[in-house]
Formats: C-alpha cells, sequence, structure tokens
C-alpha cells in the first residue's frame, strides 16, 4: 500500500509539473502558434511539438540533475546567527544547487534566468487569456478589463501561499486540458488527414 500511495503521489506531480512546464495537451500553446505566419498548419504543428522536448526533456532534465547532485536537496538554509529555516523549496533550490558550485555568479544568473523566464510566461499567459477574451465577446474594446483583472490575479499570485498557488495551477490546468482532450478526440480523423496530405505534399516537391 505504501508504495503505491508513493508511486501515485509521484506520478500525480510529475504529471502536473510536467503539464506546468509544457502545456502539453492544453490547448492554450495553439493561442500563441496560431499566429505565427506559415504555409501550412500542419508545419507550424511540428514545429510547436518540439516546445515539449526542449522544455521538459532538455531544461526540466538538467535543472532536476543539477538539483540532485549538487547535495542541497532537503537541506536546510541557515542564517548568520545559525537559525534553520525550511528546507530549500522552487527558485530557491535551483539557486542554491547552483551557488553550491559556481558560487554567487551561478545564483545571480539563475536568479535572472528565473525572473526573464517568468516575466515572459507571465506575458505569454496574459496573451493566452487576451485572445481567448476577445474571441468570447467577438471584439477587442473590451481587451483592457481583462487586462486589468489579470493584473490583478498576477498581484494575488504573486502574494499568496505558495501550496495554494500550485494547487490552483493544477485545478485550473485540469480544466483546460480535459475538454481540450475530449476535442482532439473528437477531431483525430481531420489531424490525421491534414498531416498525411502535408506529408504527401513534401514527397511530391521533393526532386
Amino acid at each position: 500500500g505504501t508504495m503505491v500511495a508513493s508511486m501515485t503521489s509521484s506520478m500525480r506531480y510529475g504529471i502536473a509539473r510536467g503539464v506546468f512546464s509544457n502545456e502539453a495537451g492544453m490547448g492554450s500553446a495553439a493561442i500563441s502558434a496560431a499566429a505565427a505566419q506559415t504555409d501550412s498548419p500542419v508545419r507550424q504543428g511540428y514545429i510547436s511539438m518540439t516546445d515539449t522536448f526542449w522544455d521538459t526533456i532538455v531544461v526540466c532534465t538538467i535543472t532536476g540533475l543539477c538539483i540532485a547532485a549538487s547535495g542541497v536537496l532537503d537541506c536546510a538554509s541557515l542564517t548568520a546567527s545559525g537559525t534553520y529555516y525550511e528546507p530549500y523549496r522552487g527558485g530557491d533550490l535551483t539557486i542554491a544547487a547552483f551557488s553550491s558550485v559556481l558560487g554567487k555568479p551561478g545564483a545571480w544568473f539563475i536568479t535572472f534566468s528565473i525572473v526573464i523566464f517568468a516575466f515572459a510566461t507571465i506575458l505569454g499567459w496574459e496573451y493566452h487569456g487576451e485572445k481567448a477574451w476577445e474571441y468570447l465577446l467577438g471584439s477587442a474594446h473590451y481587451n483592457i478589463l481583462y487586462r486589468i483583472f489579470f493584473s490583478l490575479t498576477a498581484y494575488v499570485g504573486a502574494t499568496t501561499a505558495l501550496d495554494i498557488v500550485w494547487s490552483f495551477s493544477d485545478i485550473a490546468n485540469a480544466l483546460m486540458a480535459l475538454p481540450n482532450l475530449i476535442c482532439l478526440l473528437a477531431l483525430h480523423k481531420e489531424v490525421a488527414k491534414d498531416m498525411q496530405t502535408f506529408q504527401s505534399l513534401r514527397k511530391f516537391k521533393r526532386p
């Protein structure tokens, strides 16, 4: 029973964090991909599929291996007065892992990278939500209302306990993934047809 519970918990967090990092199956990345200029949606789909590989297989794997090899996992931070805090979590864990080998330059580099990544992520999700809002209302005149609401939401998320934010994110991702996956199953024949047409055109163009 303990093994089953541990494996189930590991799978739950693995899937949740994987979806959070690459957005696979949620349908949000398609909003950005739809804005690209391309001669075929299938070609853009192939390009978008590489996002999951670079984001999860490359970046997340390297980060995880660095944390595991650094020895700071489950280690508590120590203040100058000798008081122990809770074990490193989130961004603090990554910063501590890289600084254990690279020192302060490594800590500053990771901190800067996290800030840039977080800012780019906020802009990306704002764009996704704004386009969905614009589609539902059929007009871009009310986008300012969404931007104000999004800014307030971002502030609340940045000042709320981390456990609450993670739980809300997991629930929101699941609510997006479930209807999107159902639609993908319903449209799988059309997707396969477009892909086969694109592949046949590629073979036809080859010398």
